[in-house]
């Protein structure tokens, strides 16, 4: 590694700009405030300008750049625009989403900027593995960037020079000299100006000929404890992404249904789904709510299951109850852990479809109720003694394709349409019905059998929020310390006063990295308790 040799002797590695032993200024001539070098880490060499030669040494520098961090947050910020543009998948309202139906949801309902979004995977931006990677990049360029300037800023601050180099205090914003008399003593001088500043709370370094007073030190290391803070925010968002420490999930479950709860053991049952309205008398004044209600609650009357066999590839489900009652708006079920809010719901949905099957040729005589369950359709049914109807095929979703076949939209029983064959064991005959909106299509004009429509069964569908997240007190935690580091940061601020007799010379310098008229003020207060004949010129305000 090449060095760079001071006129003190001290041999100091590239990139460094104050002399590590004497503090002069290398490489530069001291021309006024311009010329002086920056003194944010004390002018301590940095490891991405001294290495340059391996891989590691370019991905090193590469991430040390604040440019680049800058950059990896700007393309953070807008595609963090970009995914609150429409809601996420984890959001729509669609029950039992399929892949089909969340692909038609966007383009119906936002168009060709919804197709457009959901093409390029904005939908599930949030754990795509491009904004993941951008997270990670972050997280990398924070770490590298906090160790290449705080190990030398460190070692530059755990050694405070007393002694600096005349270079070194001619080029702060802050100084001030003066000749004195022959027969002044500098060591009492010294130790007034000490004992002056350390009652401002200044911690004290000095000799006989020197002295470099110095408060707010810790304040130096706000800014790394905010990427500490940062960076342990980062590690709690991207350790959602792990199985087990982040579930964010929305299910519908029918009234009566038990469905698995993904990624998870559990199941949950909607046992049933209530909405309690307002009275007029529990009202504080009287409202024209002109024919409507105000609703006071939705509640879902809920069971929690465990699945033993959850573990067990293949077999089948062992549910054992481990909780039970309401889900209510803002106040969840929740058990190690887990909580199941209560979030949508849609009321009065077909649950399934109700007739009676009648023979004509009797006398339009009876024979039995159908009940075809719009979730689970029976693929047969005995209706009486020698009938039974079969159910060849179900659209939930009635639509003519463009081919002229039958299909359907989407998977919910919004227009059913079902093809039936009622089958009549004494005569072995049958015939085929087809129900489609409201209306019952026979094979033939002559047939035997039709069916009578009766009143469908209609059921609520729960809309719950699944959710887990163990990662929530490593990102608390994150947050509390980036919150100390502003705070270590905004509040206070590290001054550093430095006085050295030179010969019948005196010298006063000082520097902060803020506030210097606080800084001013502090060392004229010592300069007149000392009574030190010097004149301060500040340079900050140039």
């Amino acid at each position: 590694m090449d060095q760079i040799k001071c006129e003190c002797g001290h041999a100091n590695p590239v990139g460094t700009m104050l002399c590590e032993s004497c503090g002069r200024p290398l490489e530069l001539e001291i021309k006024g405030e311009a010329s002086f070098p920056d003194m944010r880490y004390e002018g301590m060499a940095r490891r991405s300008q001294t290495y340059s030669r391996t891989i590691i040494d370019r991905i090193w520098n590469y991430f040390s750049s604040v440019k680049v961090a800058i950059g990896i947050i700007v393309i953070i910020l807008v595609a963090s625009a970009i995914g609150t543009v429409f809601p996420q998948q984890q959001y729509i309202p669609v029950p039992v989403p399929t892949e089909p139906d969340v692909a038609r949801f966007y383009t119906e309902t936002y168009g060709k900027l919804g197709t457009i979004y959901y093409t390029l995977g904005f939908h599930n931006m949030y754990s795509s593995w491009w904004y993941v990677t951008l997270l990670v990049a972050l997280g990398t360029s924070l770490v590298i960037c906090s160790l290449d300037r705080v190990i030398p800023l460190y070692k530059a601050l755990s050694k405070p020079r007393v002694n600096q180099h005349k270079s070194f205090l001619k080029g702060q914003k802050f100084y001030g000299e003066a000749e004195l008399p022959a027969e002044t003593d500098s060591a009492a001088l010294v130790e007034a100006a000490s004992a002056a500043l350390r009652k401002k709370g200044y911690r004290i370094f000095q000799n006989d000929q020197a002295m470099m007073a110095e408060k707010g030190r810790f304040s130096r290391w706000g800014p790394y404890i905010n990427h500490i803070g940062l960076i342990i925010f980062l590690l709690g968002v991207l350790l959602r992404n792990v199985p087990g420490f982040y579930l964010d999930e929305f299910v519908w479950v029918r009234e009566g249904q038990t469905i698995a709860i993904p990624d998870t053991p559990y199941y949950v049952k909607n046992v049933q789904y209530h909405t309690e309205y307002w009275k007029e008398e529990e009202m504080a004044q009287e409202l024209d709510l002109k024919g409507g209600a105000v609703v006071k609650s939705y509640q879902t009357d809920a069971i929690l299951y465990l699945n033993k066999n959850a573990d067990l590839p293949g077999a089948n489900p062992d549910l054992v109850e481990i909780k039970s009652g309401p889900i209510i708006v803002n106040h969840p079920m929740e058990h190690e852990g887990l909580a199941l809010y209560q979030t949508g719901v849609q009321e009065m949905q077909l649950g399934a479809l109700n007739f009676v099957l009648v023979d004509k040729k009797a006398g339009n005589k009876e024979i039995g109720p159908i009940k075809l369950d719009l979730y689970n359709v029976p693929a047969e049914q005995q209706v009486a003694d020698g009938v039974k109807v079969r159910v060849l095929d179900y659209f939930p979703d009635f639509v003519m394709g463009k081919d002229g076949k039958p299909a359907t939209q989407t998977n919910l029983p919004k227009n059913p349409m079902f093809a039936l064959e009622v089958v009549s064991e004494a005569d072995n005959a049958s015939e085929k019905l087809v129900y489609l909106s409201g209306s019952i299509i026979t094979e033939k004009d002559d047939s035997r059998y039709t069916l009578e429509i009766k009143m469908p069964d209609l059921i609520d569908i729960s809309g719950l929020m699944v959710r887990k997240d163990k990662a929530v007190p490593l990102i608390y935690f994150g947050s509390f310390i980036f919150m100390i580091g502003v705070a270590m940061g905004f509040f206070w601020q590290h001054r550093r006063i430095w006085l050295q007799f030179h010969g019948t010379r005196v010298m006063l310098a000082g520097h902060t990295n803020k506030n210097w008229y606080g800084l001013k003020q502090e060392a004229g207060a010592m300069i007149e308790q000392a009574k030190l004949p010097i004149a301060i010129e500040d340079k900050s305000k140039a």
